[in-house]
């Protein structure tokens, strides 16, 4: 079969797959930046706006994570053995429950509109219509995006990870034709401000997945989305074994947004600027996180067919090696935070607070940016052998104490010591997964880890 992860060289075979995973991601970040980039023209005001409604679409994601990453786990594991029926009906339902959970998510956000941007007290009138009118767009027509990311995943079980990131290059594209378009009005085309950003970004998302639906259709390669009926119903076993795997990936993901979205309401304290400093600070992040997070998609991939194989020395070997790769890419991405902060804040930013703040939240976590890279490749690497639940516990213990964390160092230090909340919470989370790994699969050969 094409796409089989469990022979051939290791590096070689690993990183053929993640290189295009990678590159998605990193397509993924250029979303996000060419978005507040554009919107940053606006002032920091629409930015606070924009990055209210970017934290629905974060919380989105962690329940979007339910039905991908219980499907491709499983659909990578029983490639693994050798189970294409089995692999199929797991496919079905995995884009079935996305599906369902996407339209039920962008109901709730269009229904309760004004409690769910109430609940970040933005004062500012110019913030607040912002606020209202990007995450109507924007999270009102979040189905695509659940659709995408299940779909991406399904792919990369299979080991094809080439036609997500062309699918990505093109939406890419169009997202930074219509963002200057929409957001400010270029020729005939009146300036929307927020809404022209969320219609960019609908749009775009309703494209990627287009284009990967039309690469199960049409072409000939053998394919576990091919035959499937989105309206059956979903047998309880598919179900359960996409749960038993999604549902800790999900809480996890949604945790992280919820108590980040708490700690977004201490910055609000400090007015727009500083939250518009957090939301774009978290966007610049992702340049390393969104490729460690690609990377971890690729070793989920790998390890989940190897693990379904009984080959747990090419797992070991795997993760080594993904180890050192990613690391080293964290380690650049520290470097250029911490020696160029003043530069990099001023593509974002144009007024002076704003980019003081910046400047000061840079430093402090471009420390942490190599060890979170660490973290999001493990946890990739965990749930590829069906440890989401571990996963969970110590993901949500971790970022639990931030809160904590940031209301003693605040009331110390000010903004700086909420930004050192998020900095050193990250580096131990970032120690204590790998070292999770090592102990779970230290006296394993070729044997299922229990």
């Amino acid at each position: 079969m094409e796409g089989n992860l469990t022979k051939g060289p290791i590096l070689k075979t690993l990183t053929k797959l993640a290189i295009p995973i990678m590159a998605s991601s990193f397509l993924g970040t250029l979303y996000n930046i060419t978005d507040m980039a554009w919107i940053g023209q606006l002032g920091s005001k629409a930015v606070a706006g924009v990055g209210v409604g970017g934290m629905y679409i974060w919380l989105s994601q962690g329940l979007a994570s339910m039905s991908r990453m219980g499907g491709q786990v499983q659909v990578a594991q029983y490639i693994g053995r050798g189970d294409w029926e089995e692999a199929h009906g797991y496919a079905q339902a995995a884009v079935q429950l996305s599906l369902l959970t996407g339209l039920a998510f962008s109901a709730m956000c269009v229904i309760f509109l004004h409690p769910l941007v109430g609940f970040f007290k933005l004062t500012d009138p110019e913030a607040l219509d912002a606020a209202f009118s990007y995450t109507r767009v924007a999270c009102g027509l979040l189905v695509f995006s659940f659709l995408t990311l299940t779909l991406t995943g399904l792919y990369t079980a299979q080991g094809d990870s080439k036609t997500p990131f062309v699918a990505n290059l093109i939406g890419l594209a169009i997202n930074m034709i219509l963002d200057p378009v929409l957001i400010l009005g270029l020729g005939p085309f009146p300036k929307l401000g927020a809404v022209g950003a969320a219609i960019a970004t609908v749009t775009a998302q309703f494209i990627v997945m287009g284009i990967m639906v039309l690469g199960v259709v049409f072409r000939k390669n053998e394919n576990v989305l091919k035959g499937i009926h989105l309206y059956a119903k979903i047998p309880s076993k598919y179900l359960k074994g996409i749960c038993k795997i999604g549902i800790p990936t999900a809480l996890q993901g949604m945790a992280y947004c919820a108590i980040s979205m708490v700690l977004t309401r201490m910055v609000s304290a400090y007015g727009a600027a500083a939250v518009a400093v957090q939301r774009v600070g978290g966007q610049i992040e992702s340049v390393s996180w969104n490729t460690a997070d690609g990377f971890a998609a690729a070793l989920n991939a790998f390890i989940g067919q190897n693990y379904g194989a009984g080959k747990m020395d090419r797992v070991k070997k795997g993760y080594r090696a993904s180890l050192w790769t990613v690391g080293v890419w964290g380690f650049l991405i520290t470097l250029a935070f911490v020696l160029l902060p003043g530069p990099i804040a001023k593509i974002f930013f144009y007024e002076p607070e704003a980019i003081s703040i910046a400047v000061g939240y840079l430093i402090i976590i471009g420390f942490c940016e190599g060890f979170m890279c660490e973290e999001l490749m493990t946890v990739g690497a965990l749930s590829g052998l069906g440890r989401t639940r571990l996963c969970s516990v110590i993901s949500i213990t971790f970022t639990s104490a931030r809160i904590p964390l940031a209301i003693l160092l605040g009331g110390c230090m000010g903004l700086t010591g909420i930004w050192w909340a998020f900095s050193s919470t990250s580096i131990a989370k970032g120690i204590i997964f790998v070292l999770t790994f090592f102990y779970i699969t230290r006296e394993t050969k070729n044997s299922a880890v229990r």
